[in-house]
C-alpha cells in the first residue's frame, strides 16, 4: 500500500483527478511512523509496546530529528484536513504539490532492499536485479508524468509533444495520456528516438536535455551493477585461467619436466575446485576461539585415532588440534619428498597415500596409508631427513602439525611425551622388514631397547637371590 501511494503521488497533480483514498493515506501512517515507536503486529492487531518515551530512548532521538517531521508531512492527508476545517472540497494545484511529499517514503523502500541484500535467505542476484528494475520503472514513471504535466499546463495544447499527435488529449482517457507519456519516456531513456514524438516548445526541450543528462548517470549505474552481477560468477574462472597460464609460462621458461608441470596444474585446479573447502581461507577472519572449536569438531576424532597419540591427555589433544593445518592434495602428488628437511608430520583425514623409496634410481613401493594414519613422524621425532617419499593415491585431505609446535607442546620428560615415545617404539617394532631394512639405525635402537628392558627385568631376580641366601644363613645360625 505504501509503495503504491508513493508511486501514484504525482498522478493527482498531473491528471487533475480527485483522490478518494484518504483512508489509505491514514492507514499508511503505520508504515512510516508506528515502526519507529515500537509497534508490534500480532495476529492482525496493532498494539503499542510503550506510550512513554524517555529521553535516552532511541525513539526520542527519532522524534527530535528532521526525519520525524518529514515522515509526518509525507503521511498527512492535506485535502482531508482542509475539508474538515473549511467544509469545502479543494482540488487545487497546491495539494498536488503537497502530495509529492509522499515520495519521501521511498527511502524506506531503499532501506528494505538494503536489508534484503544482507539477508542470506534471499538470493543477492535476484534482490539486486529487482532493485535495479524498480529504480528503472520509477525513473520512467516519473519522467512520463512530468512529460504529461508540461503538455497539460501549456497555454497552447496543440503546441506540445502530445497535442501535435492527439487532438483534445486533455479530455481523453487518462490511460491514453499515460501510455503516450510512458512510451516517450522509455524511448528517451533508451536513446532510441523514433521521431514520432518529439519536444515542440521550449519547456519540453529544456526538460528533455535535463532528462537525458540524468539518463547518462542512470544508465551508467544500471549497466555497472548488471556487469558486476553477471561478471561476478566468471571472476573465479578468470583467475583460475590466469593462474594456469602463469604456471604454463613458468614451466616453459624454466624447462620443467612434464610430470612436474602436470602436478603443478593439478594442484592449481584442485585449489580452485575446493576453494570453499579450504579451511584457512574460510577461517582466517574468525576469532581464534571459533577457529579452534571448528578444528576440534572436524579433526579431533582423527587425531585421537592415530597411534602416536593413543592414551595421551585430553588437553594435549585439544592443543594439537588447534594448531593443525588442513590441506587437499590431488592424486599422484608428493606430500613428502625423500631426504627433505623434516618440518611437519602429516595425518591422513581422507583418501589414501603410498609410501615409496627411491633406491638405485628405481622407485620401490613400501606400504599404503589410509585415514588416521601418519606420515613423516619418523623424520620429525629423530630430527633426520625424511627417509621416505609419500605420494597421494587419490584425492586426499591431510592435516599437518609442525615440528616446532610439537616440541613446544610435548616435552620429552613429560608424562605425555613418554607415552608418545612408547607408542612410537611399539609402532616401530611392528614395521615391515622392508622398511626396517631401509632404516638400519632403527634396528640398532630396537636391539638396545631389548637389552635395556631385559636388564631391567633381570634386576629383580638378582636381588631376590641374595635375599634368599641371607634368609638361609639366618635359619642355619
Amino acid at each position: 500500500m505504501s509503495s503504491w501511494s508513493e508511486t501514484r503521488s504525482p498522478l493527482p497533480l498531473l491528471f487533475r483527478r480527485h483522490s478518494s483514498g484518504e483512508i489509505k493515506n491514514l492507514a499508511s501512517v503505520s508504515s512510516s511512523l508506528l515502526p519507529a515507536f515500537g509497534t508490534v503486529v500480532d495476529e492482525g492487531h496493532l498494539r503499542l509496546k510503550k506510550y512513554v518515551i524517555a529521553p535516552y530512548d532511541y525513539r526520542y532521538r527519532y522524534v527530535t530529528r528532521l526525519w520525524f517531521t518529514m515522515d509526518v508531512a509525507s503521511t498527512l492527508p492535506f485535502q482531508f484536513i482542509y475539508r474538515i476545517f473549511t467544509g469545502q472540497l479543494h482540488d487545487g494545484r497546491v495539494f498536488g504539490f503537497l502530495n509529492l511529499l509522499r515520495l519521501w517514503r521511498l527511502r524506506r523502500v531503499g532501506e528494505l532492499f538494503t536489508r534484503l541484500e544482507k539477508d542470506i535467505r534471499f538470493s543477492y542476484f535476484i534482490t539486486r536485479l529487482s532493485k535495479l528494475i524498480c529504480v528503472t520503472l520509477f525513473a520512467v514513471h516519473s519522467a512520463g508524468c512530468f512529460y504529461f504535466y508540461l503538455a497539460a499546463h501549456h497555454k497552447i495544447p496543440e503546441n506540445t509533444w502530445i497535442g501535435s499527435q492527439v487532438n483534445d488529449f486533455k479530455h481523453r482517457s487518462i490511460w491514453l495520456g499515460y501510455t503516450y507519456s510512458i512510451y516517450w519516456s522509455i524511448v528517451t531513456l533508451t536513446t532510441v528516438g523514433y521521431g514520432d514524438l518529439h519536444a515542440v516548445n521550449t519547456g519540453e526541450k529544456v526538460f528533455n536535455m535535463l532528462y537525458m543528462l540524468f539518463n547518462i548517470g542512470l544508465t551508467a549505474y544500471i549497466i555497472g551493477n548488471m556487469t558486476n552481477l553477471i561478471v561476478h560468477s566468471a571472476v573465479r574462472t578468470l583467475f583460475m585461467r590466469n593462474a594456469i597460464n602463469e604456471i604454463l609460462r613458468y614451466g616453459s621458461k624454466n624447462r620443467l619436466p612434464e610430470g612436474l608441470r602436470e602436478q603443478m596444474l593439478a594442484h592449481m585446479q584442485l585449489r580452485f575446485k575446493t576453494a570453499e573447502l579450504q579451511q584457512e581461507e574460510v577461517l582466517e577472519d574468525l576469532p581464534k576461539a571459533i577457529r579452534s572449536s571448528i578444528s576440534q569438531h572436524l579433526f579431533r576424532g582423527t587425531v585421537e585415532k592415530t597411534y602416536l597419540f593413543q592414551g595421551v591427555s585430553v588437553d594435549l589433544i585439544a592443543q594439537m588440534v588447534s594448531e593443525v593445518k588442513a590441506e587437499y592434495f590431488p592424486p599422484k602428488v608428493e606430500i613428502i619428498l625423500q631426504n627433505e628437511i623434516p618440518t611437519d608430520l602429516y595425518i591422513v583425514v581422507s583418501g589414501a597415500v603410498d609410501v615409496l623409496i627411491y633406491k638405485n634410481g628405481a622407485e620401490q613401493f613400501l606400504t599404503k596409508l589410509g585415514s588416521a594414519d601418519m606420515a613423516g613422524e619418523i623424520g620429525v621425532i629423530f630430527n633426520i631427513p625424511q627417509p621416505f617419499t609419500v605420494r597421494t593415491k587419490r584425492l586426499s585431505q591431510v592435516i599437518r602439525l609442525s615440528h616446532h609446535h610439537l616440541k613446544q607442546m610435548v616435552p620429552i620428560d613429560h608424562g605425555d611425551g613418554k607415552k608418545i615415545m612408547n607408542n612410537f617404539i611399539q609402532y616401530v617394532k611392528g614395521l615391515k622388514q622392508e622398511m626396517l631394512d631401509e632404516l638400519p639405525f632403527l634396528t640398532e635402537l630396537l636391539s638396545d631397547l631389548n637389552i635395556e628392558i631385559t636388564g631391567r627385568n633381570e634386576e629383580p631376580k638378582n636381588s631376590e637371590a641374595p635375599n634368599s641366601r641371607i634368609d638361609a644363613n639366618a635359619q642355619g645360625s
